[in-house]
């Protein structure tokens, strides 16, 4: 496979041969005219590596930016951003409602277009007022499934012959499962039904690279200006010629600088294609602990390009864990624990509340969006009755905390969770009065307060388990897998939760910290005699992997697929076992997975992890490159 080279961009032939509909001329060369910002987005990076060394280093607490400052990368004073001192946008009508919106990938990994396409037909037919069509966290990254997500969704936007007669099929299914379920069809006219919804993108975040094209440096280029670029150029003239809003999430930011520079590449975007100004709106999916220190500063940096904040709970967590790994008082309890009322999870959701209900210069408010609900009912008629029964109180809750929707990870939750804002009938809480934001000392030290909570040998179990399972499924291609503890295999009333990449980040943080910083347990366990009182040692650690892996070794193939006991699953209990040994923490549980996929071999494997720990322990620094690409 050979290299071609595009004015500033590297990438083999054979992806113009494969698909020549999305790396079309139009894309191309509005990729090409993105690609010197890759320097800056690598410095930005820089810029977060020396932040978290800085901080490890000093036993440093993140905080406020200086009041009377200026947001790095802009022109805008800290003190008018808080103040509301600038200009965002109206909320246009197609955003005005969004109830509920689902959010998964438009592909599936090794499926025929016409398998793999079915993903956009359930999502357009769910009856979600949005659907969040993502290229991060929920998808396979395997082969080459970012282009095949990016095929299938221009094809489904265009009316393609093949998406239609998709379309039909999947939605006698959906109706049949609608009336089993709830009584009633979901769909009356399946082609009305597809123009209901809320079409929006997430990128990938500006901490991964791409795998397949890399500037002209060799480099791989920001994914975040891939997917953007591809996304937008595929997309943009169907959409508008439909009256529809450009809308992407935006992941992973962690200060108003990196906001900025996102705007800096929108703009940019939109000159390139001929779109006024702020055509392309987005969401910011505030996941990062730093970010919600800079709420304000945020908004103010997307300007007219920011609608919102969504507030995804579990790439939350782990970026509280990360920013706390120095501090060896600071020790998460079992996941299960750390819900939006629990400590500073309740913090982070009040900044962000009363952010969006600040008004801008024009008098303007953004949209909150609540976090997702994993559960899908699918299991034993008690199991789904508990599980419904969780979710509308979780859907309830955040309604009163004064989200304007909530996100659902399956299409089956759309109908059991809209109800909660159908029977209050308002389109969104938009300009709901909550005191402004402040700053002080104790706001700062809010944002990472811990409340007593269990933490006990069955949520380390639960930990391991699912990061075991996580990581196999992601080298599968399947970035989105229902999972559950491997103890509860063939248990139908304890319901699979939907996952994404997030979940796997947060399992093995906290197993990293109860190893490190010396993780008391609150209870006592009878099955491995360890009492409560005892500390959660790397021995223990351990001895439950081991005993966890043996039991995925055990399963059928349809809680882990019987190939991958042999080929992807060897290589993910490795991964684990070594990022819990490193007394180092490793940032991203998924720069370890990017380096292996499509790595079967368990050497090689073994390798790539040592070479990754190694770099990262003698530099900072990450290997995300694509490591099967020519250097």
């Amino acid at each position: 496979m050979t290299d071609t080279k595009k004015k500033r961009l590297l990438f083999s032939e054979e992806l113009l041969e494969r698909y020549p509909d999305v790396l079309n001329a139009h894309a191309l060369e509005a990729l090409e005219s993105l690609s010197f910002l890759n320097g800056e987005r690598i410095a930005l990076m820089e810029k977060r590596y020396a932040r978290r060394k800085r901080r490890f280093e000093n036993k440093e607490r993140i905080n406020f930016l200086d009041h009377n400052g200026v947001i790095p990368g802009t022109s805008i004073k800290v003190a008018d951003a808080r103040a509301g001192n600038f200009v965002g946008p109206a909320i246009p009508a197609d955003l005005q409602r969004q109830w509920i919106q689902g959010t998964g990938p438009a592909a599936k990994p090794r499926a025929p277009l016409a398998s793999s396409i079915r993903n956009v037909a359930y999502a357009l037919l769910s009856g979600a007022d949005g659907w969040m069509f993502d290229g991060e966290d929920a998808l396979g990254q395997i082969h080459t499934m970012s282009l095949d997500n990016l095929r299938n969704l221009k094809l489904a936007y265009g009316n393609d012959p093949l998406f239609l007669g998709v379309a039909e099929s999947v939605a006698k299914e959906m109706n049949s499962w609608a009336e089993s379920f709830l009584g009633r069809a979901i769909i009356k006219n399946w082609q009305e039904q597809l123009t209901f919804t809320t079409r929006i993108f997430r990128p990938r975040g500006l901490h991964l690279d791409d795998r397949h094209i890399r500037d002209d440096e060799g480099r791989g280029l920001a994914a975040s200006i891939v997917d953007t670029a591809l996304y937008i150029c595929n997309t943009h003239a169907e959409l508008q010629k439909n009256g529809s809003s450009l809308v992407l999430y935006l992941p992973k930011i962690q200060t108003a600088e990196e906001a900025a520079f996102w705007k800096k590449l929108l703009d940019m975007l939109e000159s390139i294609l001929g779109l006024k100004d702020n055509a392309i709106l987005a969401y910011v999916l505030l996941e990062q602990v730093e970010a919600t220190f800079q709420v304000m500063e945020i908004r103010a940096a997307l300007g007219g390009h920011f609608i919102g904040f969504n507030t995804g709970r579990w790439d939350y967590i782990n970026s509280v864990a990360d920013a706390m790994a120095w501090d060896n008082t600071f020790i998460n309890p079992n996941i299960e624990e750390i819900g939006m009322t629990f400590g500073y999870m309740r913090i982070y959701e009040d900044r962000v509340r009363r952010c969006v209900n600040t008004p801008d210069k024009n008098g303007n408010y953004a949209l909150f969006q609540g976090g997702m609900e994993p559960n899908i009912p699918v299991g034993s008629a008690e199991g789904v009755k508990a599980g419904m029964r969780k979710a509308l109180a979780g859907a309830e809750r955040e309604q009163q905390a004064g989200a304007s929707g909530k996100w659902v990870a399956h299409w089956k939750m759309v109908h059991i969770v809209r109800p909660v804002w159908e029977k209050v009938g308002n389109n969104n809480q938009l300009g709901r009065s909550f005191p402004r934001l402040t700053y002080e000392q104790k706001d700062a030290d809010d944002l990472f307060l811990l409340e007593d909570a269990p933490r006990t040998i069955r949520g380390a179990r639960n930990l391991i388990s699912v990061a075991l399972q996580y990581g196999n499924a992601f080298a599968q291609g399947f970035q989105a897998a229902a999972l559950k503890a491997g103890d509860f295999f063939g248990n139908d009333d304890i319901l699979y939760l939907m996952e994404d990449m997030a979940t796997g980040e947060i399992r093995l943080s906290i197993l990293w910290e109860w190893v490190h910083k010396g993780g008391v347990i609150t209870e006592d366990d009878r099955e491995t005699e360890i009492r409560a009182g005892q500390v959660f040692t790397g021995e223990i650690f351990r001895r439950l992997l081991e005993e966890e892996y043996a039991k995925l070794l055990k399963a059928d193939t349809r809680d882990v697929h019987e190939k991958s006991k042999t080929t992807s699953l060897p290589i993910i209990y490795e991964m684990v076992k070594d990022y819990i040994a490193e007394s180092v923490k490793i940032p991203w549980y998924i720069d370890l997975l990017n380096i292996n996929l499509n790595n079967e071999n368990l050497s090689e494997g073994k390798r790539r992890v040592a070479a990754y720990i190694n770099e990262f322990k003698k530099t900072g620094r990450r290997i995300t490159k694509n490591l099967d690409n020519a250097s």
